[in-house]
């Protein structure tokens, strides 16, 4: 009971701040920039979106919600995109309501799955592939960022320059890492070794066990060895193509508000915005993804009311949106097993007689 008021007063206190935070945010990026916006401002760039330009955020959302579920189904062989949809959106939801909301939806995604007949394990290993595929993805997102903003002609110093093209080269040479070690055994004997040297460094305390990171790392290729290197090309694509989707909605908004900075200058922000989603104070980042997304758009030239118009707007497309989603999809999913329960079948109608 203590753990789960102690959860429950967490996810309030973590929405309430999610809920200041862009309330206040005229205010941050005040604080950030220099430069003034008021809600009015921002509510005279919502009012002058058009029919066409909301349909049009919307079609795109949906298509990245589809792409989505190839990531799925390829990570769970018989799983339909329908029910690959829902999943994601059920969980999402629960994800997006919570602060630490991803150990939620992966009990969601064990719940709605069991009740489709397919296997525990089968579910672990597709949560675990999936999940590694999102977090790879998650490191090369700055990296891509890094070199567009360095190709795009905006000035940077050299320091910064140099940096860029550091942090870019570590960020690839980590993500071609793990990968191999997914991939290669003899990679994988490799890391293990190494990460088993590097746990014998730390205190004795929490130091694991003589060959605990090698084990662990052998029984996560066992586990995943087969979803990879028979899909790993369907999974990237998916990815590639769920967060070139994603990033479409952002120029979409972009566009829509007068905000748009140019290509380069639109992917570095864009992987900014996936970076800070990963902030844990709030929900998905909310609050820190917009201050963050409008600050990098006004160093990028934007003007400051629809750089704020744009990011509101790419926040409700990418979290907001998916919540009243995921519930309706819930709430479906809910009624058709409640629905498949009550019917009687032939095994149930013969104990009846």
């Amino acid at each position: 009971m203590k753990s789960r008021l102690l959860q429950v007063g967490l996810s309030v206190a973590s929405l309430a701040l999610a809920a200041t935070l862009v309330i206040f945010l005229p205010q941050i990026v005040a604080a950030m920039t220099g430069k003034h916006v008021s809600w009015s401002q921002i509510g005279a760039q919502f009012a002058g979106l058009g029919p066409g330009e909301v349909a049009l955020m919307a079609g795109v959302w949906l298509l990245s919600l589809l792409a989505y579920t190839f990531v799925l189904t390829a990570s769970l062989p018989g799983l339909t995109h329908l029910q690959a949809l829902t999943l994601n959106a059920g969980g999402s939801a629960v994800s997006n309501l919570l602060p630490f909301g991803g150990a939620a939806g992966v009990a969601m995604t064990f719940a709605m799955t069991k009740g489709w007949g397919f296997p525990v394990r089968a579910v672990m290993v597709s949560t675990l592939t999936s999940g590694i595929w999102n977090t790879l993805f998650r490191f090369l997102l700055p990296a891509v960022g890094i070199v567009a903003l360095l190709f795009s002609g905006q000035p940077l110093s050299p320091a910064v320059t140099s940096a860029g093209w550091a942090g870019a080269t570590s960020i690839l040479a980590m993500v071609a890492v793990v990968t191999a070690a997914l991939y290669w055994d003899r990679a994988a004997g490799v890391l293990g070794r190494v990460l088993d040297a590097l746990a014998r460094l730390l205190p004795p305390r929490i130091r694991p066990g003589r060959h605990a990171a090698s084990e662990a790392l052998a029984k996560l290729r066992a586990d995943t060895s087969e979803i990879v290197r028979n899909r790993w090309a369907g999974l990237t694509l998916a990815m590639i193509f769920f967060l070139g989707l994603q990033w479409l909605i952002l120029v979409v908004c972009l566009h829509a508000t007068g905000a748009y900075p140019g290509l380069a200058q639109s992917i570095a922000a864009f992987a900014l915005s996936r970076v800070l989603t990963t902030a844990l104070v709030t929900p998905s980042g909310t609050g820190i993804m917009e201050a963050g997304t409008i600050g990098a758009l006004v160093f990028f030239g934007a003007p400051l009311d629809s750089a704020t118009a744009a990011a509101l707007l790419f926040g409700f497309w990418t979290y907001t949106v998916e919540i009243p989603f995921g519930g309706l999809a819930l709430g479906a999913w809910s009624f058709l097993r409640r629905r498949e329960n009550a019917t009687p079948t032939p095994e149930k109608e013969s104990i009846g007689r």
